[in-house]
């Protein structure tokens, strides 16, 4: 999501770059620019043009025009209104002193609302809290099955009944059965329709009525655009919503429902899905999402993403055999599986920034780690010690083995040598080093040459690089 809004802000402000003055025709020039990247986003119009106009009054104030540097003032200027258009958000569930506290989930069929009431458990139960699920969905086939196969999958119980006792009745009985059993939270996973009717509605008000929740969520699926928008209006009206629940946000919708939903109805968005794994779901943070929108990344979501799947004393110990050059196949495999928890490749690389806007026309596909696993188990246990000794003979029967080519097997050796040196050598250099090669990625070519100099050669340069290296080379740096 956001990619092709990412880079059309990207070319925008590279436009603006350079200038030693914004004008006030600049000005309007590229916020003309700005209204046409949101509509075509699929934000809604009105949010559209309050958004602009605001932007623009801001800007061609005196403060831009005077700066030495109008473009990073551009920047912070849309972000922090994209910031405000989404914000902001409290993430807080509450906590009932007599308990327990009761979250009711609503939605259209289709947007995801069962899967993410199992998330929702996880989320809430990683967090230290107690939570149960309740199958109060009676309409539609399986249902019940599907949010039992998910209680299974997260580890948390589930209240169900029979279909015939009603929803209302069933939301009812699992309050008390939550008080019997000490579960602090009650996830109610309401019926949901094909559109929007009074039956439904009707349906979700006694519940409301009856067991009076703590939290109501509307859960949306982002691929349908500013209908997303409208379900949200029309569920907010009867039932007063808490917030929103955002799902597929990792698909490639345009992302108007992210940015009109607020503005539209009042109502954060609390947590995004953002894949198909019970772990994916994300709270929303609006100044993250605006850094990711304006092509900065999201270098805060990467982190504690990775904190979860990597523990301090793995990372030391793994670092230490960098250092010591015995860093192997296997090793690669348990780093490999371990970023693949935090989440689709693509959507890791988006957070890193200045790279989101480059993301458009590439198809990165995770099938290559599923091809380099299949390479690595192809292995012996010695050829993951040793890659060096894996000669054609070898490499035949490891691609055999994995269903891949000899060629596929050498890509990966030569790779992961290149990138065991690199690793080898940051870990033997000085701190200040170490950021000169991670503030420059074309130093690292030098690096899994074999090269032991973070200064790499001019002849490998292009011309960009090679005048960057002279402008630091007068500046005495």
């Amino acid at each position: 999501m956001f990619d092709q809004l990412s880079s059309q802000f990207t070319s925008l402000f590279r436009n603006l770059s350079g200038r030693g003055r914004i004008s006030e025709s600049n000005v309007r020039q590229a916020m003309e620019q700005v209204h046409r990247a949101l509509l075509d986003a699929d934000v809604n119009e009105k949010v559209v043009d309050d958004f602009t106009a605001s932007v623009l009054e801001k800007a061609i104030g005196r403060e831009v025009l005077a700066s030495i540097n109008p473009e990073q003032q551009m920047v912070a200027i849309v972000h922090q209104h994209l910031t405000d258009l989404m914000g902001p958000v409290d993430h807080q569930i509450l906590s009932v002193s007599t308990g327990p506290t009761i979250i009711m989930m609503c939605g259209l069929q289709g947007a995801g609302k069962t899967t993410t009431c199992g998330k929702l458990a996880l989320y809430l139960k990683g967090r230290g809290r107690n939570p149960m699920l309740v199958a109060a969905d009676t309409q539609r086939p399986a249902a019940m099955d599907q949010l039992e196969t998910l209680a299974g999958q997260a580890e948390v119980p589930i209240y169900r009944d029979e279909p015939s006792v009603g929803p209302v009745a069933i939301c009812r009985r699992s309050i008390d059965k939550a008080r019997q059993t000490g579960r602090d939270v009650v996830i109610l996973d309401t019926a949901g329709r094909l559109h929007i009717d009074q039956p439904l509605m009707q349906e979700l008000r006694q519940i409301r009525q009856v067991v009076h929740p703590h939290h109501i969520f509307l859960v949306v699926d982002a691929m349908v655009g500013q209908d997303a928008v409208k379900a949200a209006r029309a569920f907010n009206s009867e039932l007063e919503l808490d917030g929103i629940i955002l799902t597929k946000f990792d698909s490639d919708t345009r992302g108007g429902a992210a940015l009109s939903v607020k503005a539209v109805t009042g109502k954060p968005i609390r947590y995004v899905g953002v894949g198909e794994k019970l772990t994916m779901l994300e709270e929303f943070h609006p100044s993250r999402m605006a850094d990711r929108i304006l092509g900065m990344g999201d270098v805060v979501s990467l982190v504690e993403k990775a904190q979860r799947e990597f523990d301090q004393a793995s990372a030391e110990k793994m670092q230490e055999k960098l250092a010591k050059a015995t860093f192997t196949l296997d090793d690669f495999l348990d780093q490999m599986r371990s970023v693949r928890r935090m989440g689709p490749l693509k959507h890791i690389l988006a957070m890193l920034p200045g790279v989101a806007g480059q993301l458009n026309d590439l198809q990165i596909s995770d099938k290559e780690l599923d091809r380099a696993e299949a390479i690595i188990q192809s292995m012996t246990r010695g050829e993951r010690e040793s890659p060096e000794e894996i000669n054609g003979s070898r490499r035949r029967r490891i691609a055999r083995g994995s269903g891949t080519q000899p060629e596929d097997v050498s890509h990966l050796v030569k790779g992961f040598d290149a990138a065991r040196n690199v690793a080898r050598q940051l870990a033997n250099m000085s701190a200040k080093s170490r950021m000169r090669a991670i503030e420059d990625p074309s130093l690292y070519a030098n690096l899994a040459a074999g090269g032991g100099s973070t200064q790499q050669a001019p002849s490998r340069l292009s011309p960009e690089q090679k005048r960057r290296l002279r402008d630091k080379r007068r500046r005495g740096k």
